[in-house]
């Protein structure tokens, strides 16, 4: 495989770069964020080693950047930062796997080659609703041309009720997907949520996409008029 390693960690790089190269892959190394951003926009590489604290660009950033500009190799992030926080931002972001300092050379070669399985795969499939879009690669939402800013938890409810237009989703299914397995809290949290949302992509452009089926849930569907208040 073709492999770009952005690693500052100069003796750590050497050593990953010449155990992959014994394998027979071809591993292009870069010690800091701007000069692993330009190689990783070539958009010439199987797979991205992107560790997080770098020198200039941090690697959040890298990912960040690569997956705006429709860049969709697969990136394994390579960190010493250990916690489930650093990780979700990861993949929040766009991140295919997470690795966490000081790891297996052989755990790294098979996490690797599943990455280099998937690298064929087509990029994630930015969802409509009338005139409105969410991005799950990029995180971003926009009404129009209008970009909506939204928490990680508005986002996660709008992406499983866009996943499901048309069809009826209970406030069950929807902590299911978005809450945390361990969340014994009240269901009507889902509501407060759904609340928040209506207020940001719906009153500000007079809509209406999310309907309440009082005691049984909510549909998402092509936006009409809001309804007079």
């Amino acid at each position: 495989m073709r492999l770009l390693l952005v690693e500052d960690e100069k003796p750590l790089a050497e050593l990953v770069r010449r155990g992959l190269a014994a394998e027979g892959h071809e591993v292009e190394v870069a010690h800091d964020g701007d000069t692993g951003l330009r190689h990783a926009l070539s958009g010439r590489h199987d797979v991205i080693v992107l560790d997080i604290m770098l020198p200039g660009l941090s690697g959040y950033r890298i990912l960040q950047h690569l997956r705006e500009r429709g860049v969709w190799t697969p990136v394994l992030m390579l960190t010493a930062k250990d916690g489930e926080y650093d990780e979700a931002d990861a993949f929040d972001l766009g991140a295919d796997d997470y690795l966490t300092k000081p790891f297996s050379f052989v755990v790294l070669q098979a996490r690797l080659r599943a990455l280099l399985r998937r690298a064929g795969e087509t990029a994630p499939t930015v969802m409509r609703v009338g005139d409105l879009t969410l991005d799950p690669g990029t995180h971003r939402v926009h009404r129009g041309e209008v970009e909506i800013s939204l928490t990680p938890r508005e986002f996660g409810v709008l992406e499983h009720l866009m996943q499901h237009t048309g069809q009826v989703v209970t406030k069950t299914d929807i902590l299911r997907s978005v809450w945390d397995a361990h969340y014994d809290g009240e269901v009507n949290v889902v509501e407060v949520y759904v609340g928040y949302l209506r207020r940001k992509i719906d009153t500000p452009f007079g809509t209406h996409s999310i309907e309440t089926l009082r005691g049984v849930g909510y549909r998402m569907s092509e936006p009409a008029s809001a309804p007079p208040r």
